[in-house]
């Protein structure tokens, strides 16, 4: 492409099939110049992502700047969300219609394409609104030029259902895995990690997995519900109900948001609840409500070792404040270590005032074990991972990541997990959580610790996984371990693993 095409300029439409069937109604420079808040504001959101924001923190931030709520703000969300978990499908429905390569297309406009083609294949948008909304916007933020060119494009994707495009796309896939992994818009070692995830956790066997796994992958792209969690002893679901959301049925503390703004709610801005997946809610919960032994009782003391942003932290806190058992959160990251003690600011207060103590720490978790011996009874390991379980919620995540990231954060697991263990006092209990299935960041990381150590064993967790009503979660695997799963449980796909120290 040219350096002009580059810069948004002129860029070509496609040669084939331009006729008047193929052609808006309007020429482009009879169309408005400018498309709405929202879909500019979705725009300037991919932007960002695309230069290494995370849409869960970018857009929300634009949304207020911008001053759009309600409706407009949903809409947004959904273009954002919907227009990045899908992009490897759109790019390569938006390579056939513009008969060229992706790579070709200015990464701007490519944005504004996928913007376009989720409107069109993934909402109820008419097309007419579809088509001429993303030509304005093309107008908008990539030039006069770059607009003819998405009109074209935009006509052409038009001409298909999802349906239609799907046949077209993987007409020359003969690997069924791969044509799956472009159905659903997943990178395909991101599919067959999933795959034997999904055999290596017993959720299916060889032989059965092809259903399991598209059920699976269908599951990454529902758009995740707004699931918050009561802090013990600060809020009660009860006070979430009364401000719009409804009670969970999965988790305990848990309630979900079946609309409207979560920061709206007193509860989650003074930080007495909070934004979190029900999945996450019931880790904290498993540790906080697990067996230890008789010493380890009457010398209370808890640690999440890998507090950032503070989630599991801000619930594990509250608890530790209803009991009165001192309460470290420890995070690597500086930045990510002021989030924990933001979101640590009521159960902080509370704890002063029981007389209790909730401390944040910034240090290496690897280094607690050695500077701390058997000083905790309880500590939570939430250790950094792909992230693979939370792809819902985190649509850049799965172009982000790598097979290269497994193997440099596997090693990383298994030094956060000795050092928790080191850190454990007798009769303790260790939470090992990831949010992710892949075998190589859950059961390979546990399994490779035990073998050195004998002063541990595995405790089957299942029994601590509990709903609202006090009842198991069916599902949970064999044991000892916990795997949880979006297509089955509803939740982000967490891992643990429970241990006792000897």
């Amino acid at each position: 492409m040219s350096d002009e095409g580059r810069r948004g300029g002129r860029q070509r439409p496609p040669d084939r099939g331009r006729n008047a069937r193929h052609r808006s109604v309007q020429r482009p420079s009879e169309r408005a110049r400018r498309t709405d808040p929202a879909r500019l504001t979705a725009y300037t959101a991919m932007r960002e992502v695309a230069q290494g924001a995370y849409a869960n923190l970018a857009l929300p931030m634009l949304l207020r700047e911008k001053r759009i709520h309600g409706r407009d703000a949903a809409f947004a969300t959904e273009l954002v969300y919907g227009a990045t978990r899908m992009s490897g499908l759109y790019d390569a429905v938006a390579a056939h219609a513009a008969d060229r390569p992706v790579d070709n297309i200015d990464p701007r406009v490519l944005d504004t394409l996928r913007l376009g083609a989720h409107q069109l294949l993934g909402m109820r948008v008419p097309t007419h609104a579809a088509v001429d909304e993303t030509v304005a916007l093309s107008r908008q933020v990539n030039g006069a030029g770059a607009s003819g060119f998405v009109n074209a494009v935009m006509r052409r994707v038009s001409e298909r259902s999802l349906e239609e495009w799907l046949e077209v796309v993987t007409a020359d896939v003969d690997d069924p895995l791969e044509a799956l992994a472009i159905r659903t818009s997943h990178p395909l070692w991101v599919t067959k990690a999933l795959r034997a995830a999904l055999i290596g956790h017993g959720r299916a066997t060889a032989d059965s997995v092809d259903g399991e796994l598209g059920r699976l992958l269908e599951s990454d792209n529902a758009a995740p519900r707004v699931s918050l969690a009561a802090r013990p002893g600060l809020a009660s679901v009860a006070e979430l109900v009364d401000a719009g959301a409804v009670a969970s049925t999965t988790s305990p503390v848990g309630a979900v948001l079946p609309e409207g703004d979560p920061g709206a709610i007193p509860a989650i801005r003074e930080g007495r609840a909070a934004v979190q997946d029900e999945g996450s809610q019931l880790v904290a919960l498993a540790l906080a409500t697990a067996e230890v032994g008789h010493d380890a009782m009457t010398s209370e003391r808890w640690l999440d070792l890998c507090a950032g942003p503070g989630g599991k932290a801000g619930l594990l806190g509250s608890i530790a404040v209803q009991r009165r058992i001192p309460f470290i959160a420890n995070e690597v990251n500086q930045t990510r270590a002021q989030l924990v003690r933001q979101t640590l600011t009521a159960a902080t207060a509370a704890a002063r005032a029981a007389g209790s103590t909730i401390e944040v720490h910034h240090g290496d978790g690897r280094e607690i074990g050695e500077a701390s011996p058997a000083a905790y009874s309880r500590i939570l390991i939430d250790a950094p991972c792909t992230g693979l379980g939370a792809l819902r919620r985190r649509p850049e995540a799965r172009w982000r990541r790598s097979p290269k990231d497994v193997a440099a954060l596997a090693g990383l697991q298994r030094e956060l997990l000795a050092s928790g263990i080191d850190a454990t006092m007798p009769g303790g209990v260790i939470a090992y959580a990831t949010c992710t299935p892949h075998l190589n960041e859950t059961r390979f990381v546990v399994q490779d610790v035990l073998k050195k150590r004998d002063d541990v064993e595995l405790v089957d967790a299942r029994s601590l996984f509990v709903d609202a009503e006090g009842a198991v979660l069916p599902e949970l695997g064999d044991g000892p371990y916990v795997q949880l799963w979006p297509h089955v449980h509803g939740t982000d796909a967490m891992f643990v693993a429970l241990l006792r120290k000897r």
